[in-house]
């Protein structure tokens, strides 16, 4: 007798291909629409299926998996962070949690390299110039910003995505430093030719970029507080693809307001999708719609992942890319 498929539902429209290869080899239950699931579709979700592929968008919380139907032993992220899922609830009722890690690195590396760029050199405001017929021709002093060569970057985060925006940072003539949990291996310091900080204020206080690589768990909820920004420099930027609750939002625009910040360049918001319209309104940022990761390569490749953890996972054997209450 050929073995039941197992029921999984996806909360999100995914790639063609990814959602074929899902239809092929699961019971699988498709969002056509890619409207996110409110909050009883995601009860009604846990309670039918036994492999949930929720993604950033879905609160997978305690009020959610409290209803849980017997059946549902995996939750497989399609995403890196797991901060959307409630892991230590999960794990307590027996239900195995997956992310899928490494496919984004290069691809929000390369965003946030673009926003390092684009801000001192106030490419927004240069685009909107010409968009509103303000330009009357090349001028020596007219839409000056600041060049990144020579200059400090500070990474928050040295995990693979902060080690590959070093790489590109290196190569723009940046000067390494981080402040990490842990201190990297020896290796990777000479490689990057970064310098430890272990003080994140004293780190934040000599930087001309800062730039966001953590993950946002409680312990870095407003890492970035009003009174670390206020060490920053004046004439400092900061750069966030990684969480916006990292940094205290409403801190950060009173200081870019007031010229106490040179700008920011943000492809992630405190209480996404919303977007504080006192942000828009500021000439000295860039803002993104949480795209750094937003590459089909990507997509697909993540999609794969998922897969390879549902499979395995069914097949009886450990997922490759389960995710602990440890290690968080």
């Amino acid at each position: 007798m050929a073995k039941k498929k197992p029921v999984v539902v996806v909360t999100r429209k995914l790639p063609d291909v990814v959602e074929t290869r899902m239809r092929e080899l699961f019971e699988t239950r498709l969002n056509e629409s890619d409207r996110p699931f409110s909050q009883a579709e995601l009860v009604e979700a846990v309670r039918t299926a036994d492999v949930l592929v929720p993604t950033v968008t879905d609160r997978i919380d305690s009020s959610v998996l409290s209803q849980a139907g017997e059946n549902l032993k995996l939750i497989a992220n399609f995403g890196n962070g797991v901060d959307n899922i409630d892991v230590v609830t999960a794990n307590n009722r027996g239900i195995n949690v997956t992310n899928t890690p490494g496919v984004l690195t290069e691809d929000t590396a390369d965003m946030t390299m673009a926003l390092m760029l684009a801000v001192p050199r106030r490419l927004s405001a240069g685009i909107h110039a010409l968009e509103s017929g303000d330009w009357a021709g090349w001028s020596p002093t007219w839409m000056l910003g600041h060049r990144i060569w020579g200059k400090r970057l500070g990474i928050i985060g040295m995990g693979r995505i902060g080690q590959a925006v070093a790489r590109r940072a290196k190569a723009f003539g940046m000067s390494i430093h981080y402040h990490n949990r842990r201190r990297v291996p020896g290796s990777i310091e000479e490689e990057l030719e970064a310098t430890y900080w272990e003080s994140l204020d004293q780190m934040l206080a000599r930087m001309d970029v800062v730039s966001i690589h953590c993950p946002h768990t409680p312990g870095t909820f407003h890492l970035l507080s009003a009174r670390r920004l206020k060490l920053l420099k004046k004439d400092a930027y900061v750069v966030n693809t990684a969480r916006g609750e990292v940094i205290d939002e409403n801190a950060l625009i009173r200081m870019l307001e007031a010229g106490e910040l040179a700008g920011a360049g943000l492809d992630v918001f405190e209480h996404e999708p919303a977007v504080n319209p006192k942000l828009v309104k500021l000439d000295n940022v860039v803002l993104l719609p949480h795209m750094g990761s937003a590459t089909i390569e990507g997509r697909i490749e993540m999609g794969e992942k998922v897969i390879i953890n549902i499979k395995t996972f069914m097949d009886g054997h450990r997922p490759p890319d389960r995710v602990l209450p440890s290690m968080l």
